[in-house]
């Protein structure tokens, strides 16, 4: 990527530098401000939406250093994001423990499932690594719902306390919004700091050839299961901060539907890249929300085709999308908007 005319790196911490210029230190300061004054700017209805964006890009960050860095193809992730809202619940619950403790073992809990299905990327991959994957969720389902009910609830789920620091509970979406954000910004930042550094490059030598990588002395086997278990840990922690969220956790909120929404938020921000994981998440989550309010005005438009023919259709619109990504801009928006910041640079020059 071409910089800013006059920008180069003379040390290598300015070469590993995410921002290197004044103004990108502006829009970073805007944005962060934004997020911050939202609870003051923005509606009930948009602050809502911005904790489930946030805890959704927690979920699809993790996925992004699975399958887009190191080429692991996971279609579980909802399930890793079911079991770290189950034990942050069991824990809540049963052992009155604060929050500060149950998300970071929610995180854990969710790892160390996802690294059980990491041990099969050794042997297989592909679309049988898939499959496995997909194994996950109704291994997850079918584990909730018959566990003791004294653990985990079964079919009734679980109620949770709203979360509290000191006597201060986080029991509105304004309240628990920080949270969420704080969250959200430590896991990505955490989530650029693992794509640069050597388990990183090592993600990215196993998913463009593990043959190659093991020839150069790369563990193969070691990195698909750290990948795993890394992105199950982001899974988890997403799921820990639902969990707090919307105060009830039940097998049913973690579908197959949702592992496969995640994927298709990777395809249009760009597969490989922790921004494209971001914009995707956005994109796709406000036109998600878009459908939810567009909807109803449809149907009331047109009554004769009925409520759930209108939803169908554009939900059909919206994995239409995601499919026209595939195969017309398989890179994703990031990979366009590079272009479009490379193009504007070597003006007047030729691309």
């Amino acid at each position: 990527m071409t910089l800013p005319a006059g920008v180069h790196a003379e040390t290598y911490d300015q070469d590993r530098a995410l921002i290197r210029t004044p103004g990108q230190w502006i829009w970073f300061a805007a944005l962060l401000a934004g997020l911050l004054l939202l609870p003051l700017l923005g509606s009930g209805k948009a602050i809502g939406i911005a904790n489930v964006i946030g805890i959704t890009l927690v979920a699809v960050v993790g996925l992004q250093l699975t399958s887009g860095f190191a080429g692991q193809i996971n279609m579980g992730q909802s399930a890793f994001m079911g079991v770290g809202a189950y034990a942050c619940g069991a824990l809540a619950v049963n052992l009155q423990m604060p929050f500060w403790l149950t998300l970071p073992i929610s995180g854990i809990s969710a790892a160390v499932f996802g690294a059980v299905f990491g041990l099969a990327a050794l042997r297989i991959k592909g679309f049988y690594l898939a499959l496995t994957t997909i194994a996950a969720q109704y291994i997850f389902s079918f584990a909730m719902l018959k566990l003791p009910k004294a653990w985990f609830g079964q079919a009734e789920g679980l109620r949770l306390d709203a979360a509290a620091l000191g006597g201060y509970a986080l029991d509105t979406d304004v309240r628990i919004y920080y949270l969420v954000l704080l969250v959200a910004v430590v896991m990505t930042y955490g989530a650029w700091g693992v794509a640069r550094s050597r388990p990183g490059r090592a993600f990215v030598a196993v998913r463009d050839n593990d043959n190659a990588a093991e020839v150069i002395g790369i563990n193969v086997f070691y990195y698909k299961t750290l990948a795993f278990f890394i992105g199950a840990f982001y899974a988890g922690i997403a799921g820990g901060l639902w969990a707090y969220y919307v105060r009830y956790v039940q097998a049913d909120q973690f579908t197959l539907w949702l592992s496969v929404w995640y994927i298709g938020m990777l395809i249009v921000g760009g597969m490989g890249s922790v921004l494209g994981a971001i914009v995707g998440t956005v994109v796709i989550r406000l036109l998600q929300d878009l459908i939810t309010v567009v909807g109803p005005e449809m149907v009331e438009a047109f009554p004769r085709l009925g409520g759930q023919f209108v939803f169908a259709a554009m939900n059909m619109l919206l994995g239409g999308m995601i499919i026209a990504f595939v195969i017309f801009e398989p890179r994703g928006l990031v990979h366009r908007w590079n272009i479009l910041k490379e193009s504007y640079r070597i003006w007047p020059f030729p691309h």
